[in-house]
């Protein structure tokens, strides 16, 4: 009788632990567990740690509540200015709501990724090129709140969408590249002008100077020989003021006026007289000749 009773206890503590291993689940921390009993949403969601089920009668679906990082495959449409680009982009999404993921739609994930296709399609069409390129961060933000709309009710709620990669045409490329060179040697001109204006400013300011003191003049003439002399040069550069030249040839006209003069009263009553003309003709000689040597 005892050996009767000791083995239905015995047999009754296996059953019992063929029940407990059969209705234990084990809900890791970053997950939630849905209890379906007999195909209904059962009670609440269930929190990480052991928890029981009625074998054959419940079903527990496990939800990841981490951060899915998922990339967006390359877009080909045509921007509003007609260019034609393909634009990639990534989205970070989680599960807020475990039963609503699993109950409203089949497959979040798969939801989630046509509607990020389907939403940077249509961001392509309502941007230009230069905000594809330079002004992301307002096309991110538009990205994330088209997909973040229907996501609300898949229990799904968007973190954040980046476009990663814009890739264009390589006649747009040369194109891009013309703009940027024809640009850079425009600004490259300007700042030439600026420089040419200042440096005439300050010319005409030290030309003021020297007007005012004409000793400078000698000694930026001494300086400018000293310069050149000082690369051992075989010839030597020595410039010659105007005023001199002019100083001569108004020497010369005077001296030509005089001579006509002097041949008028030479009519009258010749007499030998020296001509100033033959004195200013010396005069230049021997400066072609400084100059020469």
């Amino acid at each position: 009788m005892v050996e009767e009773l000791m083995g239905a206890v015995a047999a009754v503590g296996a059953g019992g632990l063929v029940y407990l291993a059969s209705a234990a689940r084990v809900v890791k921390q970053y997950e939630r567990g849905v209890v379906f009993r007999l195909g209904r949403l059962h009670g609440e969601v269930r929190r990480p740690g052991f928890n029981l089920v009625v074998p054959g009668v419940d079903r527990l679906r496990k939800v990841n509540l981490q951060i899915v990082t998922m990339p967006v495959p390359a877009q080909e449409g045509i921007t509003r200015d007609n260019v034609t680009v393909r634009v990639d982009a990534v989205v970070y999404f989680k599960v807020v709501d475990p039963a609503a993921a699993i109950v409203n739609v089949e497959d979040y994930r798969f939801a989630v990724s046509q509607m990020a296709q389907t939403s940077l399609r249509s961001i392509i069409g309502k941007s230009e090129l230069d905000d594809l390129l330079s002004n992301r961060e307002k096309l991110n933000q538009g990205l994330e709140l088209m997909i973040d709309s229907p996501a609300v009710e898949w229990g799904v709620t968007i973190d954040r969408v980046e476009i990663k990669d814009v890739s264009l045409p390589d006649t747009m490329k040369r194109s891009m590249a013309r703009q940027a060179e024809a640009d850079r040697e425009r600004r490259a001109r300007l700042i030439n002008a600026d420089a040419e204006y200042q440096a005439s400013k300050k010319l005409a300011q030290a030309a003021h100077q020297m007007a005012d003191t004409p000793s400078a003049l000698q000694l930026r003439l001494l300086q400018t020989v000293m310069a050149v002399a000082a690369e051992k040069n075989s010839t030597l550069v020595l410039p010659i003021p105007v005023e001199l030249l002019r100083f001569l040839e108004r020497g010369h006209q005077e001296g030509a006026h005089q001579e006509g003069a002097h041949q008028e009263g030479s009519r009258q009553a010749p007499a030998p007289v020296e001509h100033p003309v033959d004195t200013t003709e010396q005069a230049i000689d021997e400066l072609r000749r400084a100059v020469e040597q």
